[in-house]
C-alpha cells in the first residue's frame, strides 16, 4: 500500500511527506490495509483445512498492530511473558496463544498457565519437568508440543537460522519419540502437538516442506503409540523482498504445498508468520541533516540511526531507501549514516539512490518487522514514534519518547 502519486510517496491515501512534517522524524509508519491483507492471505489460503494463523509477536509487538490482528481473528505466537501481556492488553484471545522460546522462566510459565493459553512449544526435557510442576501447582493439564530440530538448512543468515544441530533451539528429531515417551510420566502434561521452526527470512520454501514430511511421519508414529497429537506447529519463516528483483515465496503457493502434505492427516495446522505479515507494511521515515564528503566518499547524514533500525548494522541487511518527495536530481552513490557515535551506524553503504538534500525526507522500506522492536536508547536517544495509517487518516499509536522517559526508573 506504498506508492507514488506524481512525485509524492503515499501510504494508502496519506502523503508521507506531510505526515513526516506533522509527527517529526525519525518515525515508523505502518499500513493497516497491508497488515490485514497479508494476514488474510494465510487464513484464506488454508480454506477448509483446520488451521490457526498465530502471528509471531516478536516481529512487531505494537499494541495497535496486535489489536488489528486480534480483531481479524489471528492467534499469536509469543516468546516471553511480556509478549503475552501485550496480547492480552490488545484484546487477543489467550486460548489462541502458543508459547515458544528456549528459556521460559517459572514465573512466565505460571503467568501463561494462569491465563489459559493454548499450548507450550517446549525445547528441552528440563522445561517439561518445570511445566509439569507448575501445572500440578495450579491443578491444570498443560498442552505441549516438543519443538523438534530436523537438521534442515533454511539457507538464510546464520543469526536467524534455527533448524540445524548446531543451534540452541529444539530437540533433535531422532530423540523426539523417546522424549515424548518419557513425558508420559508427567501426569499434568498432554502431548497435543509437534512443533518445528527452521529459521527466518526464507526465500525458498522447499526446506520448510522437507521438514513437514519429517513432522508428519513423527506425528504418525506418536499417534500410533497413543500420544494425543492433534496439531502440527510449523513455525513461520517465509521471507519478504528487501531488494529489487528479490523474489519472496507466495503465501498461496506455500500453503498449497502444505495442503498436499497435510490434507489427509487429520491434523490441525498452526503457522507462526511474522515478517511476512508486517515486514513490507512498515517504513522508517527520516530527514536528511547534512551532506558531507571524505575524499571520494559521499555521506548522507540522516536523523535515524542504528538505535532506530539495527538490522543493517547487525545483519548487514539491505533496505531500499527512497525519497518521500522526488526532486528530479540525478542519483548519487553514498553511504546513509546516522548520528550514533559508531562507525557501524549506517542504514546503507555505497548505495545508488536519490540525491537527497538537507531537509529532504527519506523512507527506509520494509521496516515493519524487527524494526521498532529491536530499537534502543543507545547514545541516550529517545525512541521513535509509531504511526498507523488507516485509509485517508492516521494515528500515533506510540508517542515519541522524551528525555524524561529516558531517565524514568533511575535515581541519582
Amino acid at each position: 500500500m506504498f506508492s507514488y502519486s506524481d512525485n509524492d510517496l503515499y501510504c494508502e491515501q496519506v502523503a508521507l511527506a506531510d505526515l513526516a512534517a506533522h509527527v517529526g522524524t525519525p518515525a515508523y509508519v505502518y499500513s493497516s490495509q497491508t497488515i490485514l491483507s497479508n494476514y488474510r492471505a494465510y487464513d484464506e489460503a488454508f480454506g477448509a483445512l483446520p488451521h490457526t494463523v498465530c502471528y509471531a509477536v516478536k516481529a512487531n509487538s505494537s499494541l495497535a498492530v496486535l489489536a488489528l490482528l486480534a480483531k481479524a481473528g489471528a492467534g499469536f505466537d509469543i516468546v516471553s511473558g511480556g509478549e503475552l501481556a501485550r496480547v492480552l492488553a490488545s484484546g487477543g484471545d489467550a486460548s489462541r496463544v502458543v508459547f515458544s522460546g528456549v528459556g521460559k522462566t517459572a514465573a512466565e510459565v505460571e503467568y501463561a498457565l494462569g491465563h489459559g493459553i493454548h499450548s507450550f512449544n517446549c525445547e528441552s526435557e528440563p522445561e517439561l519437568v518445570l511445566l509439569d510442576a507448575m501445572a500440578a501447582r495450579r491443578g491444570v493439564k498443560a498442552g505441549f508440543s516438543i519443538r523438534v530440530n530436523p537438521d534442515v538448512d533454511a539457507v538464510t543468515h546464520p543469526y536467524i537460522a534455527t533448524g540445524l544441530g548446531q543451534h540452541k533451539f529444539g530437540i533433535a528429531i531422532e530423540r523426539a519419540r523417546a522424549v515424548y515417551e518419557r513425558a508420559r510420566a508427567y501426569t499434568n502434561l498432554s502431548a497435543e502437538g509437534v512443533s518445528c521452526h527452521i529459521g527466518s527470512q526464507i526465500l525458498d520454501a522447499s526446506p520448510i516442506l522437507e521438514a513437514v514430511d519429517m513432522l508428519v511421519e513423527l506425528a504418525r508414529q506418536l499417534r500410533a503409540e497413543g500420544a494425543p497429537v492433534r496439531h502440527l506447529d510449523l513455525g513461520g519463516g517465509l521471507g519478504i523482498s528487501y531488494r529489487p528483483g528479490e523474489k519472496a515465496p507466495g503465501v498461496a503457493q506455500f500453503v498449497e504445498g502444505l495442503h498436499a502434505k497435510l490434507r489427509d492427516t487429520g491434523l490441525e495446522v498452526m503457522v507462526e508468520p511474522g515478517r511476512s505479515i508486517v515486514g513490507a507494511a512498515g517504513m522508517l521515515l527520516t530527514r536528511v541533516l547534512y551532506r558531507k564528503q571524505n575524499g571520494a566518499k559521499e555521506f548522507i547524514v540522516v536523523d535515524a540511526a542504528m538505535n532506530d533500525l539495527i538490522r543493517p548494522a547487525l545483519y548487514h541487511a539491505h533496505h531500499e531507501i527512497v525519497p518521500l518527495r522526488k526532486n528530479g536530481l540525478p542519483p548519487v552513490t553514498a553511504d546513509v549514516v546516522g548520528p550514533i557515535c559508531e562507525s557501524g551506524d549506517f542504514l546503507a553503504r555505497d548505495r545508488l539512490m536519490a540525491n537527497a538534500m538537507p531537509g529532504d525526507y527519506l523512507a527506509v522500506c520494509a521496516a515493519g518487522a524487527y524494526g521498532f522492536v529491536q530499537s534502543s536508547n543507545y547514545n541516550s536517544r529517545p525512541r521513535a514514534p509509531e504511526v498507523l495509517v488507516e485509509g485517508a487518516g492516521y494515528r500515533v499509536i506510540r508517542r515519541r519518547e522524551t528525555y524524561l522517559d529516558l531517565m524514568r526508573g533511575e535515581t541519582v
